[in-house]
């Protein structure tokens, strides 16, 4: 009777285990789908690999490791390249990128009196901005029916996205990096390799191609390109979350252009836009708004690639013996008549 009980102890025993192993391997299989379905909606960035493959049969002159610019620099500290004239060579740089099949997003903001400079700054671009190529321009304003009619080449895209009107240029400004960062979330992420933001009171009047391309893209500034640090106009209360200490700082970058892959400038313009809401609950707004924020965010997520101030200048009447060429610049207007607040 004893030897009977045993035995039946023994075999609910391991009638229990039994049982406990296929709970464990059927609760394990339920959550295989929930893994899967986060791989699945996991963001899907375009950006392509193909390394820098130049095609056979190629001409082009002679790289010199001895001969260059002596008048510029063109490596930063953290070896990432600046980009003046003189520092690359355009057939090569083409014929790399062009069997790569890439698209570029290009996006402007223009509100309120801004429109008055859609039709040089577009008409401009389709004669100098990334020729040959893919290019997306994304228009935000507040008055689609004065976008002008300019006629855009083969693989040249133009779509008009209508925002409403704001009171402050400041508030405008600042909210480009919240508009960017949806924009990228639901529309760009699978369709464009690389974006760039410009601003839209610009003209065009030299090349800007594919040597621009990089993961995270800074222009530096055309008024500060020359100064010691301590003239930069950064943001030097602690308070605000664009904060950045006396004797710290690499470059000064404008805001009016920035751009590299999609999932790095959707990167940097979600923590822009955090730090600012931040400001904002704190009842504080940055210096020069989101510049003042880009500017932190370059300088602990160091530009794999910064651009001369040939791709933004300041006016195109005015001259520097470092710049060779104005490829892109800022055009003369009245601040006080244009911007709604001032």
């Amino acid at each position: 009777m004893v030897l009977r009980q045993s035995f039946l102890i023994i075999l609910a025993f391991f009638g229990m285990v039994l049982c406990g192993l296929i709970y464990l391997n059927t609760n394990q299989n339920s959550c295989k789908p929930q893994i899967i379905e986060k791989v699945i909606t996991k963001k899907n960035w375009k950006l392509k690999n193909f390394g820098l493959r130049s095609p056979v049969g190629l001409v082009y002159n002679q790289p010199s490791a001895l001969v260059s610019r002596t008048d510029v620099a063109s490596v930063t500290p953290w070896l990432a390249p600046i980009v003046w004239e003189g520092t690359f060579d355009s057939r090569v740089i083409d014929s790399i990128y062009k069997q790569q099949n890439i698209t570029i997003a290009t996006t402007v903001f223009a509100l309120g009196k801004y429109t008055r400079f859609l039709k040089d700054f577009l008409e401009s671009a389709e004669e100098h901005y990334f020729v040959g190529f893919r290019v997306h321009f994304y228009l935000f304003t507040d008055q689609p029916e004065e976008v002008p009619n300019v006629k855009l080449g083969q693989e040249r895209y133009l779509t008009v996205k209508t925002l409403p009107s704001m009171n402050r240029w400041q508030d405008i400004s600042m909210s480009r990096m919240e508009i960017l960062e949806k924009l990228i979330e639901n529309e760009l992420a699978s369709e464009a390799d690389y974006i760039f933001c410009l601003d839209v009171d610009t003209k065009f009047y030299g090349r800007w191609g594919v040597e621009s391309l990089g993961r995270l893209v800074g222009v530096i500034h055309p008024w500060f390109f020359n100064v010691p640090r301590f003239l930069f106009t950064y943001e030097h209360r602690p308070k605000s979350q664009a904060y950045i200490p006396a004797g710290k700082g690499d470059f000064y970058y404008t805001g009016a252009a920035f751009g590299g892959s999609l999932k790095d400038v959707h990167n940097l313009t979600k923590t822009c836009r955090e730090q600012m809401n931040i400001d904002t609950a704190n009842s504080i707004e940055a210096l020069w708004h989101e510049e003042s924020h880009l500017n932190k965010y370059f300088l602990y997520n160091k530009p794999s690639k910064l651009l001369s101030p040939e791709y933004l200048w300041r006016d195109i009447s005015m001259s520097s013996g470092s710049v060779k060429i104005i490829r892109f610049s800022h055009v003369a207007k009245n601040n006080a008549e244009v911007r709604p607040n001032l």
